[in-house]
Order: structure tokens, then sequence, then C-alpha cells
């Protein structure tokens, strides 16, 4: 594990006992709107405190991942209330431990700011998602606006070292260059928040 990830981890082991307020822009409605669309067996990459679980249909097998413990502590509780099955694991985004072809839908949420190598990681949910599988991706990102932009980055190395995430990754962007096929790019409120469906 570079030395990037391992800061990645450790920022969010201290974050995760406040991330749910963090999360707040995640409205449940939302929620519930996008994870209504999973099917068969499900990635939940970056799964943090667990509050998309409650929300996946029944019939879905969904293995949650997160590279911190604190995170996967807290998702835990809201693991063994979800209606469907759920099973945490510990795991790098960047170096997942499953086969080729595994998953029928891949799912992150508010994730890849996070990933140290967006791409790779993006490249991996390609790899381990079945040929025809859907990818549901939900993500803040730099905004498009010249000067909110500009002050975002001027503000990320901040919200980095404070809370760990990125304010102005570019993540249409990286899924294009991941090799993932955009299927629709949805604007959210605020329209930093975009709701990108792809496929393998």
């Amino acid at each position: 594990m570079d030395q990037e990830t391992i800061l990645t981890r450790k920022r969010y082991n201290r974050t995760s006992r406040f991330y749910d307020w963090m999360d707040r822009m995640t409205k449940s409605d939302l929620r519930r709107t996008l994870l209504n669309g999973a099917t068969g067996k499900v990635l939940e990459v970056g799964v943090g405190t667990g509050k998309n679980l409650e929300f996946y249909p029944s019939e879905c097998e969904v293995i949650g991942i997160d590279i911190s413990q604190g995170m996967l502590k807290k998702a835990k509780p809201r693991a063994l209330e979800a209606k469907a099955y759920v099973e945490l694991k510990e795991m790098d985004a960047q170096h997942l431990r499953f086969p080729d072809n595994s998953f029928d839908t891949v799912v992150a949420t508010c994730v890849f700011c996070s990933v140290p190598d967006p791409i790779k990681g993006l490249r991996e949910i390609k790899r381990v998602c079945k040929s025809g599988g859907k990818i549901i991706l939900l993500e803040h990102v730099r905004s498009d606006n010249p000067l909110l932009g500009k002050i975002m980055d001027l503000v990320d190395p901040l919200t980095v070292k404070m809370m760990g995430p990125h304010i102005n990754r570019q993540t249409v962007e990286n899924v294009k260059a991941a090799g993932l096929h955009i299927n629709e790019v949805i604007d959210q409120k605020p329209k930093i928040l975009k709701l990108i469906l792809a496929s393998p």
C-alpha cells in the first residue's frame, strides 16, 4: 500500500466519528432512487458508514468494501438491519480482490473524490463488473463555474488534509479515461453533485 493510500485510510478512520454529518448532502430520497436500480450481486465501493445499505432491494446480495476500519465499524449495525444480504470487507478500491466479471451492479457514492488514483480504481470496477452490468456513481465534482472552480482548486489541499476528500476532481472525465461507457450524466442539486450511469 502506497503512502497516499495509507494517509487516506488514517484520515477516514479519524473522520468516521462524524462522517454522517459530512455526508448529509446526499438525501435519503436520492439514495433510494439510485439504489432501486441495483440488481443481483452488488459491489458497493467505499461503503463508508453504511448509509446506503437500507435502500438495497431485498433480492440483492451486497458486498460493501472500505479502506477504513473505522467506517466499517460504523457500517456494521446498518448491515445487520438491511433488507438485502450484506457482507462487509476491508479493501482498497485500487486493488479489488475479486475475479473479473464478478458483479451485476457496482455502486459508489462520493468515493472517487478520495481514492488516491481514481482512474486506477475506476478501471478496477470496470474489471469486476460483468459485461452488460450496471455501474452507478454519485460523485461531487469540480464546478464548471470558472470562479468557483478556481476557489475549489485553492481550498482543495486544506479539505484533503482536514477531512479526506478532494473537492475538485473531474470525475466524469476520469470515468471516460478509465474506459467505462457513460450512458447518462444527471446533474443533481447542487450542480457539483452528479449521478453517472455507466457500463463496462
